[in-house]
């Protein structure tokens, strides 16, 4: 097969065999999975989070990519291991996630429009599974209650019309309620972003649990004979796309859960295939500590042997200036009074990162001209007094030249350091009720979990399927420490309520739904749809970074 300019600089820039590199156009290839089965990982992990997310933008994946070209400007051999984006955001509120200016990967555009196939694969697959599901029922071929079902449809779409629907009418099936997710909330996804191999992927889509007989009873999805079906569908897409930063850095883009609605982190293949390629591996982590980071660290890492050698928490001056209290429109004015109001939100996702024992930097993502000097002294003043490293990033503007402080205070802080073995924050053989109430408590800082009728009944119905020893995927608003999104900061005393459970056992994760959150996100009155623009050659604009 012939290999194209991209193919062959990457190949010899991570070590790779040439026909382990398989090219997807001029600017991006897959790697072999089976990569990992004859080159031994070495790197070492760096897990990028962020503090609590705000309108003011924190800038997390661009941080990432900054901080791997920061540390290649030091000299050192790094790879990103990063989320592939979803069109349900690209064309929603939040846009699209190839970072940005000159921390960006690139193609940016084409890696946020359905890159190189993965989630059309992954939502084929689910639905194909779906569709067997519901022929099963048509033709009376399964033990499923057709009243019991809980496999949802997907797509990667925000469409709050389709959270709930009916199937089946005008005597074309079995007539049922049904709904749609969004597929970053698929467990086809979390099955693919959790698994090792192909085999490992085999067996966590013949454990998925699809609903319950009439008695009560699990059905998996094995008991349909698809599961060959799914893998063929998922064939190439198990193997991560490689693509690269603005300044050369290799990124293995792969998989894409939300960490609000799921466990939030990229492909286990794609992060251990970093580790693989170069000393260092940079990879991020959805939406706050509280939700992307915990998740990484109880779920993903439990499940993988991984573990992050070092952490970073994001945070912008902006940003904190809104926990302190004011407005978007009042962010341009310096106040630093607002920043040190907002610092107990950075503090409460600093004091989460000390329950699991590796070294932590604060990096403030510099937005230049806009954050006055008097304003990062009032965060470096409070990270000296917490006795974590802080470094000021000019990613945007600055690419890796301005990552380089942020680099090698990252590099200090593993330097020397003495690092115990990693542990999870709780152990499986707590209840589930007080595996949630450790995460809630020393995570959220929140007073207690209490469960509506419908999630003690739903917990019940696991416990009595066996399903329940597994950690568990907090689900909730990714804009505030609590399940209410209005309480920024660090609000205390307040109740985390969970009004339901799914069941992901492929996944091998519980997940708890709290307060409004829903798994099928809605547009804005103004998507960003409306904002893209594509002209006569072909170029397109408009799509937020």
């Amino acid at each position: 097969m012939p290999t194209s300019s991209f193919t062959e600089t990457m190949a010899a820039a991570l070590g790779l065999d040439a026909q382990d590199v398989i090219p997807y156009g001029r600017d991006r290839a897959k790697v072999s999975h089976l990569v990992l089965k004859k080159k031994p990982q070495h790197g070492k992990l760096i897990l990028v989070s962020a503090l609590t997310p705000t309108p003011a933008g924190e800038g997390k994946t661009t941080v990432s990519i900054g901080l791997a070209q920061g540390l290649k400007a030091e000299g050192k051999s790094v790879c990103l291991a990063l989320r592939e984006p979803s069109m349900g955001p690209v064309f929603g509120r939040k846009g699209g996630a190839s970072g940005g200016g000159r921390s960006s990967i690139t193609p940016g555009v084409s890696i946020n429009l359905n890159f190189n196939g993965d989630f059309a694969a992954i939502t084929a697959a689910n639905n194909l599974l779906a569709a067997v599901i519901d022929n099963a029922l048509f033709h009376g071929t399964t033990r499923l209650d057709q009243n019991k079902v809980t496999w949802k449809r997907v797509m990667d779409m925000n469409d709050r019309c389709l959270r709930q629907i009916v199937v089946g009418v005008n005597h074309n099936g079995v007539t049922r309620e049904d709904g749609f997710n969004i597929t970053p909330a698929s467990e086809i996804m979390a099955c693919f972003c959790l698994a090792e191999d192909v085999e490992d992927l085999r067996h966590r889509i013949d454990n998925i649990v699809v609903g319950f007989t009439q008695n009560d009873e699990a059905v998996y999805a094995r008991e349909f004979g698809v599961t060959d079906a799914l893998l063929a569908i998922l064939q190439e897409a198990i193997d991560p796309n490689l693509v690269q930063s603005l300044e050369g850095v290799p990124a293995f883009v792969h998989g894409g859960p939300f960490a609000n609605i799921a466990h939030g982190c990229n492909s286990v293949i794609a992060t251990k295939m970093a580790l693989t390629c170069a000393d260092y591996a940079v990879t991020e982590a959805g939406f706050a500590f509280d939700l992307g980071a915990e998740k990484f660290l109880d779920i993903k890492c439990r499940q993988s042997g991984l573990a992050p050698d070092a952490m970073v928490i994001v945070a912008t001056i902006r940003a904190l200036k809104m926990h302190g209290g004011l407005g978007k429109e009042q962010l341009d004015t310096p106040c630093p009074a607002a920043v040190r109001a907002g610092l107990p939100n950075l503090a409460a996702h600093l004091d989460s990162a000390r329950l699991f024992n590796r070294p932590v930097t604060v990096a403030i993502n510099l937005f230049e001209g806009l954050d006055a000097e008097e304003e990062i002294a009032v965060v470096r003043e409070f990270c000296a007094a917490q006795g974590v490293g802080c470094a000021v990033a000019n990613v945007f503007g600055g690419g890796g030249e301005g990552a380089r402080e942020l680099a090698r205070t990252v590099l200090a802080s593993m330097e020397g350091a003495t690092v115990p073995p990693f542990r999870c924050l709780y152990e499986l053989d707590l209840p589930v009720e007080e595996r949630m109430r450790t995460i809630a408590r020393r995570i959220y800082g929140a007073a207690d979990v209490v469960l509506t009728p419908k999630a003690s009944r739903r917990l019940a119905l696991m416990e009595k399927n066996g399903l329940t020893g597994l950690p568990v995927c907090m689900a909730k608003t990714q804009n505030s420490l609590s399940d209410n999104a209005k309480l920024l900061g660090r609000p205390t005393g307040f109740t985390i309520t969970v009004r339901d459970f799914e069941i992901a056992n492929g996944a091998g994760f519980l997940v708890a739904l709290c307060g409004d959150i829903m798994r099928m996100p809605a547009l804005p009155k103004v998507p960003a749809a409306c904002d893209i623009r594509v002209d006569a050659e072909g170029n397109i604009s408009g799509m937020k970074g």
